[in-house]
């Protein structure tokens, strides 16, 4: 059987939509070099799903080993997540995102078309946006400039996919997610970085725990309802299924070869950094201990979607909110945080 590649398959993202993927029938294999992941989750997966999932240990940035996954694999699809992700890292270390994000999917790219790969799905950012004057943002609104080399690079990417197959036998769907947070229903899977997570509600549940000291809220002056950052939180499996989609979708020649097609993935509804703790406090029944800082560079003040394009045309509609992704997100914490003392 033919296989789906998943770029980042053992990262947070790719992991669950590898289990969305089984579940669905698909058969598919990871390429992962674990600089933010580990091998466990391929046990987590296997556990969840049945099927064991093969990972190649490869860097995209490695053009030659690349190639050897693709000698190696029947491969029609490619699901593309591997890339480095943190704002703010990305503006103290902007050559390295650069070089990591970008060099990585062109070689990508490369291999797809020399061994002439049909469908392309990219893990993009509503960091493409900047910072929109109007909410909540669709497809059609202006791309503005980034407010960081790591919304620069998911730019850049999408338009280095465009250009790359146009006029040639692959389609693409470009997936501008908002903010995945929680686990998997079943408390197996769930967001385990290596390097210290700067997505807001894991540093919450990691503050919960006890892993860290405090949570730090970037900004208590913006024009929010209650001044601090709004953001489109969207439940990692929720997320997960409208990559199966997108898949089905493009199967279905849906979308033409050489196009690609944008769809913004999140809930419709903007949350604030204080509501996403008491959101936490309710469900644990515990109080968070954060403090209010200055404002962060490169954060912008507030960003929603509207997904109607994807529910149209995809059939994708999120069936989780707030609390459900809170509770999934401490459940899975407080497990880890046991596996981790064991």
């Amino acid at each position: 059987m033919a296989k789906i590649l998943v770029t980042g398959g053992c990262g947070y993202i790719g992991s669950h939509t590898i289990v969305d993927l089984v579940e669905h029938g698909y058969e598919c294999v990871s390429v992962d070099n674990y600089l933010n992941s580990d091998p466990s989750v391929l046990e987590q997966i296997a556990s969840i799903t049945g099927k064991k999932v093969k990972n190649y240990p490869v860097d995209l940035v490695n053009k030659e080993a690349l190639k050897e996954v693709f000698k190696q694999e029947d491969i029609y699809a490619i699901i593309h997540f591997a890339a480095l992700k943190a704002v703010g890292e990305s503006v103290e270390k902007p050559l390295l995102y650069y070089r990591n994000n970008i060099e990585g999917q062109i070689n990508l790219l490369e291999c797809a078309l020399q061994n002439n790969i049909y469908h392309f799905i990219f893990s993009s950012s509503c960091t493409v946006y900047g910072q929109s004057d109007h909410l909540p943002v669709t497809e059609e609104t202006p791309i503005a400039k980034a407010e960081s080399p790591y919304g620069y690079t998911k730019q850049v990417c999408e338009r280095i996919i465009e250009d790359s197959i146009r006029n040639k036998e692959m389609n693409a769907c470009l997936l501008r997610y908002f903010n995945p947070a929680g686990a998997h229903d079943s408390l197996q899977l769930g967001e385990s970085p290596i390097n210290p997570p700067m997505n807001l509600i894991p540093v919450i549940t990691e503050v919960g725990i006890g892993s860290r000291p405090e949570l730090k809220v970037f900004g208590s002056d913006y024009e929010t309802r209650d001044g601090s950052c709004v953001r489109d939180y969207i439940h990692v499996m929720d997320l997960a299924n409208a990559h199966t989609k997108s898949l089905q979708y493009l199967e279905s020649k849906n979308v033409d070869f050489g196009d690609a097609e944008v769809f913004n993935l999140g809930t419709g509804e903007g949350t604030t950094v204080l509501e996403a703790i008491n959101s936490w406090e309710e469900v644990s029944g515990e109080k968070l201990n954060y403090s209010i800082v200055d404002r962060r560079e490169g954060d912008i003040p507030a960003i929603f979607a509207d997904y109607s394009k994807a529910k149209e045309s995809l059939g994708w509609d999120p069936k989780r909110g707030i609390g459900d992704i809170m509770k999934t997100a401490w459940g899975w914490e407080k497990i880890r945080r046991e596996n981790i003392v064991k």
